[in-house]
């Protein structure tokens, strides 16, 4: 029914649930706040989404999209709209922020731009996403108003209409209006309100704690709009469902990546090495605080990529230290080559990892078994805003 764009924006505005699950959620906004303008966490709204949407929620991972359906990549906003207008963030770039300090005018807005476009390359490259969309939920007096609109690149030979102040440069690509906000390296987009919108009138209830107590007396259910049992979803625990291993070393206390180990595994000597040749590091604070987390040294699993595809994978080197596949090839021709798009020959680097707003990956036991009775773990990128390996072993 979603399977590409054109069969989304055809076939969206009929799910009839999702609808009315938001103006369910939006009428207990008084619990968060006294305004006659509903409350929605933007949390909330992803979620909501991708379960009536039946979408792969991304909104954790490291990927400039919060959904994904099939090849579609969906950035999910929720926000006030206020004379027909919103100015919203969409993206950050405090590691980069060395970077652009000291340029100007349109040096600053053509570097900005550049980073903001290779964040999506590389979850475009990570995920297979091939079409993109922005979907939002406006938030007015008494409604609520949906929308889907481009979600683009910037097009930076088109950018113009640049005005460079003291806290912010604003310019445009003929396209869409950016405002990059200099000492919080956060860049924002306006997003205007069209005339196709959906509009959900929404009646704020003045005691939503009396239909909270009710939803428990009745077992949770509630009949008036959608006749579904909520039900939340399993928290997960770390060291027992996942792990987060770094892509980065702490050798000499400034992050880098190891010239001839881990991530540039094929430049290490002592015998010929393939071109895409990588482990991802283990530390042994991981071996030493979840000692059963991973299967044994050299015994196969499968592990899953962000794309859906899955390689043969193990615990290899002396202390269990790398996370390897097999071949040890395929690893390398996966990140190096598809995600982070490196020549051969060519070193990653931190700078590499902060462009792309990662650091670290989360390894996730499934607690399923393959057909060949191999145990079944899924990969994915992260960072400091979400989860990085620091992070994970405090």
């Amino acid at each position: 029914m979603y399977g590409n764009l054109e069969e989304f924006l055809r076939n969206w505005k009929g799910n009839s649930t999702y609808f009315e699950m938001l103006q369910l959620m939006a009428s207990i906004s008084r619990l968060f706040s006294e305004s006659s303008i509903p409350y929605l966490d933007y949390r909330l709204t992803e979620n909501l989404f991708c379960k009536y949407y039946n979408a792969q929620n991304d909104a954790r991972s490291c990927t400039a999209y919060d959904a994904r359906l099939s090849n579609l990549g969906i950035g999910i906003k929720t926000f006030g709209i206020k004379a027909g207008h919103s100015v919203e963030k969409i993206a950050e770039f405090n590691k980069l922020k060395p970077k652009l300090d000291g340029l100007r005018g349109v040096d600053l807005a053509r570097k900005i731009s550049l980073f903001r476009n290779e964040r999506m390359e590389f979850s475009n490259n990570t995920y297979d996403v091939f079409e993109t969309q922005y979907h939002i939920v406006g938030r007015q007096e008494g409604c609520l108003k949906i929308f889907n609109t481009p979600y683009d690149m910037v097009h930076i030979d088109n950018i113009c209409d640049i005005e460079d102040k003291e806290a912010s440069i604003s310019f445009n690509d003929g396209i869409n209006e950016y405002s990059f906000n200099k000492s919080k390296s956060v860049l924002l987009r306006r997003f205007d309100l069209p005339t196709n919108n959906i509009e959900i009138p929404v009646n704020i209830l003045g005691e939503p704690l009396e239909l909270l107590a009710q939803l428990l007396h009745d077992n949770y259910q509630y009949d008036t709009l959608s006749n579904t049992k909520i039900i939340l979803a399993p928290s997960e625990t770390k060291g027992v469902d996942y792990v987060i291993l770094p892509l980065y070393s702490k050798r000499g206390g400034v992050p880098t990546v190891q010239e001839k180990s881990g991530l540039n595994q094929w430049n290490a000597g002592g015998r010929r090495r393939d071109d895409n040749e990588v482990y991802i590091p283990i530390p042994k604070s991981i071996h030493k605080l979840y000692p059963n987390f991973f299967p044994n040294r050299d015994c196969p699993f499968e592990l899953i990529l962000p794309n859906g595809e899955s390689l043969s994978a193990k615990v290899c080197q002396e202390g269990g230290k790398a996370l390897m596949s097999n071949p040890n090839s395929a690893l390398g021709e996966w990140i190096l080559r598809k995600v982070l798009r490196k020549p051969i020959g060519a070193l990653v680097t931190i700078d590499d990892l902060n462009t792309y707003g990662i650091d670290s990956v989360k390894i996730t036991d499934t607690h399923k078994n393959n057909l060949n009775g191999e145990s079944v773990f899924k990969i994915e990128f992260s960072n400091s805003a979400y989860e990085d390996y620091s992070a994970f072993i405090e």
